[in-house]
């Protein structure tokens, strides 16, 4: 075994070995000191010596945040743990004792040797997600899910390598036995394979970022993504709650994502004002020359009331009577205003559809749509633009002499039933001359 006792050959053992008295217990005492010696001349070397360099290294070449991950993820202690292992694993030779006591005692330290090397390996997994995580792109797309892979991998490979050092067998028969157990494997992982082909369609096909706001009704979510891992996607809801979806889900079932909103910068308003319908009339010439004092209106009333002599003057020659004529209506003049208002305000996407279209007419009155785009996407500046517009086409409509159509309340009825009650109640003059 001397090929096991390189380092301590390397640090003049052999010229140390030749001054000490050949009793056993003296030799195991030298050998097991010799032993602490290398430990601690090994880790020295990982934890003062390697890590100043690597952190100087990274420093050097500006990955600072390199550095900072390392340590936070505690990579050069693992390190500096597995290394005096492998030191005393491979150097148990400087102890005279019988290979049979000596082997089962050396597979242990490799078997540790191994977890440390793991975990150290974890580490700069972990360490790399944590850079990319701060990176620019990192804030959108994450690879959690592949990290998370990487890991199982790395444990599984760790694990067939430990066994195969405890039972002293190549690991190539380890393997070869794992073909038997493929069935109860792909049974165990199963809910690992869905989420690790869902992750990677929806990294390829850029379906889901982190910062997305998506809905998911079936899921109960509705909020954005606040993290991708391999199994799980979490989503904070409106209400500060988190939803914890699976990953394979959000590749098999549908869910709306709103990210494509925010990138056209424009959010859409879709609302509807119900007009009372007996509150829709010809306008009168009167109340025409009234309506052109509205700037927005003007030119389209002088259009309108070009077309429309010059259509009345067509029907006047045909002999056609007056009640034929066409004539302006306040609820077509309204949405022509609508129209007008939307298309000069300063916050209304002008580069989008616009639209103000009459719906058909339903119990509840006639519904006036108007459609158009945000130039805002943030829901507080979405919501205060389309206040400030309704709330102006609501004022607005008095003008035009139409009204609102609103269902009857408590004091509506009240108030009718009182005013029913006064119209039939007898003067007080006539309830006399009936007693007489």
């Amino acid at each position: 075994m001397e090929h096991e006792r390189a380092l301590a050959d390397l640090l003049g053992w052999q010229r140390i070995e030749g001054y000490l008295p050949q009793e056993l217990w003296v030799q195991v005492l030298a050998g097991i000191g010799m032993l602490a010696l290398l430990v601690w001349f090994a880790s020295w070397i990982t934890s003062s010596v390697l890590s100043s360099l690597v952190r100087r290294i990274l420093k050097v070449a500006g990955k600072d945040e390199w550095a900072r991950a390392l340590v936070k993820r505690r990579f050069v202690r693992h390190v500096g743990y597995a290394v005096p292992l492998l030191v005393v694993a491979s150097n148990l030779a400087l102890l005279p004792l019988s290979p049979a006591i000596l082997q089962p005692v050396a597979r242990l330290f490799l078997m540790a040797f191994c977890v440390f090397v793991i975990m150290a390996i974890v580490s700069l997994l972990g360490a790399w997600q944590d850079v990319y995580a701060n990176s620019s792109r990192g804030r959108t797309k994450s690879i959690k899910g592949y990290i998370e892979v990487a890991k199982i991998g790395v444990w599984a490979i760790g694990f067939i390598v430990m066994t195969s050092i405890l039972l002293d067998q190549s690991p190539v028969l380890l393997l070869s036995g794992l073909g038997a157990l493929s069935a109860v494997l792909l049974l165990v992982f199963k809910d690992t394979l869905l989420s690790l082909v869902a992750s990677t369609q929806m990294s390829s096909n850029d379906m889901l970022r982190i910062g997305d706001w998506i809905e998911m009704k079936q899921a109960n979510a509705d909020g954005f993504v606040i993290d991708i891992a391999l199994h799980t996607v979490k989503v904070q809801n409106w209400d500060k709650t988190v939803t914890t979806i699976p990953t394979y889900k959000l590749f098999s079932e549908s869910y709306r994502n709103w990210r494509q909103m925010f990138e056209s910068g424009g959010r859409r308003i879709k609302r509807t004002l119900s007009i009372d319908a007996s509150s829709v009339r010809f306008l009168t010439p009167e109340e025409v020359g009234n309506l052109s004092r509205f700037a927005l209106l003007r030119d389209y009333l002088e259009q309108k009331q070009r077309e429309i002599e010059a259509s009345n003057q067509e029907l006047g020659r045909a002999g056609m009577d007056a009640v034929n004529y066409r004539r302006l209506t306040n609820l077509g003049t309204f949405r022509a205003y609508c129209m007008a208002y939307i298309k000069r305000h300063p916050e209304v996407h002008q580069d989008m559809i616009q639209m103000v279209r009459m719906m058909e007419p339903t119990a509840d009155g006639i519904p006036v749509e108007v459609y158009c785009f945000t130039s805002k996407t943030a829901w507080v500046d979405h919501e205060r633009i389309q206040g400030d517009i309704f709330d102006h086409f609501l004022s607005i409509l008095p003008e035009m002499g139409l009204r609102l159509f609103q269902s009857p309340t408590g004091r509506d009825l009240s108030l009718g039933l009182s005013l029913a009650a006064e119209s039939h109640r007898p003067a007080l003059g006539q309830s006399d001359s009936f007693k007489s």
